[in-house]
């Protein structure tokens, strides 16, 4: 999943993250240099879509233009984390 707007400096990752744990969500999410965040998230489909719809509105202080959702192969994450924002190549 990628999130657009107003999105980074507003604790989303780590909202996420506490969110996905309480869900029993495996995966991750990281800021991406463009200023979006991505997220993977792997469990049972109906915790997904509960994350995926709380990443609509992300915490209080997000501004969510719009998410782009994308079906993958699950990766076998264990647990969830905040991974490092890739550089800019």
């Amino acid at each position: 999943m990628i999130v657009a707007g107003d999105v980074q400096g507003v604790f989303f990752r780590d909202t996420c993250r506490r969110f996905a744990i309480e869900q029993s969500v495996a995966g991750w999410v990281r800021n991406l240099p463009d200023g979006t965040v991505e997220a993977v998230f792997e469990g049972d489909a109906y915790h997904v879509d509960r994350l995926v719809e709380w990443a609509r509105n992300g915490p209080s202080q997000a501004i969510v233009d719009c998410i782009t959702v994308f079906d993958e192969p699950a990766e076998g994450c264990a647990g969830f984390e905040i991974r490092s924002t890739p550089w800019r190549r």
